[in-house]
């Protein structure tokens, strides 16, 4: 007797804007409807007629329910908080009436506003939720501006979390690092984010280039980076460093200019449609963040064979790297130490061809096709 393929529904906001929790839930339903044959559909609650920021296979089934949380971005606190409880209960109906019809056997929240009372839902599914952050910056992306309110809340908005949580069947999270820290939880798996690319060049190391890829936000730590390299750039004369990412470069900008940074040789760029052949154009590849999920650029910087330095923020580089044997960790924050650390390698081409080569190989774990039979595995447990 033939079996039904396995039918999954994933819950997330919307698929139109070009962020890493979009890109990564993209290739991974692709990949699932695609090689396992897998009945996948994914239910979203925003933009509905918007382009897709990432193809998605004609085999990907999407229900939009049209409840437009987006709406709330531009309100009032007041007018947020009534429109939001509205949509919410909109949601839920809605959302409880989509699922009885599906009758998955497998609901997957990527913990936004369902997260609340997805594991009520009596539907039959098994429940999973997915982090795409670490726990300490869950919701609260841009920390540097805090105060004894927003405090209070995270901390009761915390236990509540942690609640909802415990229903699931299984809480999946992106690093050994944070799993550790959901120390309340008997139900914590770790599965990495896989590479986006589907074939991987390798760079020839021989381009005397730094580069970073991240959104010119607090969390990316850029001004941290650039603090460094006002210091690289007199160690290193003949490098040059490179910046991809959304957002303000501005601000950034004028930083270059108030640290007396060589502009010809450290260039703030947009975000590229073309970042694999960056990547293969440069030499060894920088991380800054003051706090990651698990960073996708990093990944595909490993896979091109890039030797990376990084910040061991919360979390993501000690799970990639090896400090000396495919890449560097530096304290985090401690931007005397990147500048230092930077410079070594930079001064040493052998250190970064043996680097390259070792982070290359680590790389293969990964990989798509790698990651997605964890899925599997973790799918026909439950």
């Amino acid at each position: 007797m033939k079996h039904q393929p396995l039918k999954i529904v994933y819950c997330t906001p919307s698929l139109y804007l070009a962020g890493g929790v979009e890109r990564v839930l993209t290739l991974k339903a692709n990949y699932f409807a695609e090689v396992f044959g897998y009945d996948i559909t994914i239910i979203l609650t925003d933009g509905a007629g918007k382009p897709y920021a990432y193809p998605l296979s004609d085999k990907v089934h999407v229900v939009n329910l049209g409840i437009n949380f987006d709406e709330l971005w531009n309100c009032s606190f007041v007018k947020k908080a009534y429109l939001y409880l509205r949509k919410q209960r909109t949601y839920r109906r809605r959302l409880t009436a989509e699922l009885l019809r599906l009758r998955p056997d497998i609901t997957d929240s990527l913990l936004r506003r369902e997260i609340n009372f997805i594991s009520s839902i009596p539907d039959g599914s098994r429940k999973i939720g997915e982090l795409h952050v670490n726990r300490s910056n869950y919701r609260n992306f841009e920390a540097n501006e805090r105060n004894w309110f927003k405090d209070l809340f995270a901390r009761l908005w915390m236990r509540s979390l942690v609640g909802h949580l415990r229903q699931l069947d299984r809480f999946v999270v992106l690093t050994e690092e944070d799993k550790a820290a959901w120390h309340e939880l008997q139900n914590v798996v770790v599965i990495h984010n896989p590479v986006s690319f589907a074939t991987v060049s390798a760079s020839p190391l021989t381009a005397r280039r730094v580069i970073a890829v991240g959104r010119y936000a607090y969390q990316k730590g850029i001004d941290l980076l650039l603090q460094a390299w006002r210091t690289v750039q007199d160690r290193c004369p003949d490098w040059q460093l490179a910046v991809y990412g959304d957002g303000d470069r501005t601000p950034y900008e004028q930083q270059v200019d108030a640290l007396g940074i060589d502009r010809s040789r450290c260039r703030l760029y947009p975000p590229t449609s073309h970042i694999q052949d960056e990547y293969t154009r440069s030499s060894v590849y920088v991380v800054s963040s003051r706090f990651e999920g698990l960073s996708m650029s990093m990944l595909e910087a490993v896979s091109c064979g890039l030797p990376v330095v990084s910040f061991a923020c919360p979390c993501g580089p000690r799970d990639v790297i090896t400090d000396g044997v495919d890449g560097v960790l530096v304290d985090n924050g401690n931007v005397g130490q990147l500048a230092d650390r930077l410079s070594a390698l930079l001064l040493s081409p052998d250190d970064i061809r043996r680097m390259g080569a070792a982070a290359r190989q680590k790389s293969a774990r990964f990989r798509i096709d790698h990651l997605a039979q964890q899925w599997k595995e973790l799918f026909e447990s439950l």
